[in-house]
């Protein structure tokens, strides 16, 4: 009876050609469906903000002390409160409602036509390149409602100055530039919350993306 050797064993059993669990149409498939998906996921979470944005709209028309708080900042700087100013408030923020609506409707729509354009059995560089033109929707999505953050503070500032203005106020250095500093501080502290905001939100479904783009690359690459 041979003796048998163990080593010799494992040298034979590792040299045996390992067969691929899946082939790379198979691959493709699975990593098309996969980005589709994704993209559903975020035209969905866009849906939501859209819905979320018009029922707080709703709200402010239900709700008229909404701007109250501002006004008893401006109040306590020495403005004095009439029709004037709360109906000129009331059309800001009236606008700035509006606005945002109108660019979260657009993203939905565009995130909506590049999520249709998809195929998963699509031509693979043409696939990548839909995904590319995706993620610069989701990146202009996000930088444009973070510039329109940074317009409403600069509006409502501007319309604070206006009206220490037409009212002759005449801020102290201290007062001045504390209201300078707290507008600062809560610009700055909401364009963090937004931006926290979308990288957990959306950031988590864009690096899964990021990294199925990078195996389709892979594919394309090996393909050429």
């Amino acid at each position: 009876m041979p003796e048998f050797d163990l080593d010799s064993f494992k040298k034979t059993w590792q040299e045996q050609p390992v067969q691929p669990k899946y082939d790379d149409n198979e691959i493709l498939k699975m990593l098309n469906k996969k980005s589709r998906n994704y993209m559903k996921y975020i035209f969905w979470i866009s849906v939501a903000e859209f819905l979320f944005f018009s029922l707080m709209g709703i709200f402010y028309l239900v709700n008229s002390n909404e701007f109250d708080s501002l006004l008893n900042i401006l109040e306590k700087m020495g403005v004095q409160r009439n029709d004037t100013i709360q109906n000129s408030l009331d059309t800001i923020y009236l606008v700035i409602k509006i606005l945002s609506l109108l660019v979260t409707g657009f993203f939905v729509i565009k995130f909506y036509q590049n999520y249709r354009k998809i195929k998963i059995e699509e031509d693979l560089k043409l696939f990548i390149i839909r995904i590319i033109t995706f993620k610069k929707t989701v990146n202009a999505f996000i930088l444009t409602n973070i510039g329109l953050l940074l317009i409403v503070i600069g509006a409502l500032t501007a319309f604070a100055f206006y009206i220490f203005n037409s009212q002759q106020i005449h801020l102290s250095r201290s007062s001045l530039m504390s209201f300078i500093i707290a507008i600062s501080v809560s610009t700055i502290l909401c364009v963090t919350l937004i931006w926290i905001y979308y990288r957990l939100v959306y950031g988590i479904i864009m690096s899964r993306l990021d990294k199925n783009l990078n195996q389709l690359k892979e594919i394309e690459s090996q393909e050429n």
